[in-house]
């Protein structure tokens, strides 16, 4: 297999692969595709490509200065167990626009390990955190118009 390679342009065809993925995970499941075009548009876009082909992405919304929210990342899980998604969050940590923040923060379900390896932790103080979360919001009618 060819090295991967990463990119950060997208257009109709990747939009549609990265939409058929992120539309079925747990995270934002159902996403309108144009809500999630307005999203890659005001982000710092990694995509992951093998030969050529898409086969992966991470998205980091970022103000690339003091803070950073890694978010929608995988791999196509024909591809999963070879290293590449390692290999995709080490290219998104290095990144030069990435570098001297105070803070690097994500959320995962199951991929903690994953995250540990480049050097992200629990949170420090969870009792300071608030969050608004929406469960299902995709899903529901209102959403999608």
């Amino acid at each position: 297999m060819a090295a991967p390679t990463l990119s950060h342009d997208w257009g109709e065809p990747e939009l549609d692969l990265i939409h058929a993925e992120l539309a079925r995970c747990y995270w934002c499941e159902g996403i309108p595709r144009e809500t999630l075009a307005r999203a890659m548009r005001g982000s710092l876009n990694f995509l992951l490509r093998e030969g050529g082909e898409l086969v992966g992405y991470a998205r980091v919304i970022s103000d690339r200065a003091t803070f950073a929210y890694l978010c929608d990342v995988f791999v196509l899980e024909a591809r999963r167990g070879r290293g590449l998604g390692d290999w995709l969050i080490a290219q998104v940590v290095a990144h030069p626009e990435l570098q001297g923040l105070r803070r690097f923060s994500l959320f995962t379900r199951d991929a903690h390990s994953l995250y540990a390896r480049h050097g992200f932790k629990p949170l420090a103080a969870p009792d300071r955190g608030m969050e608004v979360v929406r469960p299902g919001l995709y899903l529901q009618p209102q959403a999608n118009q």
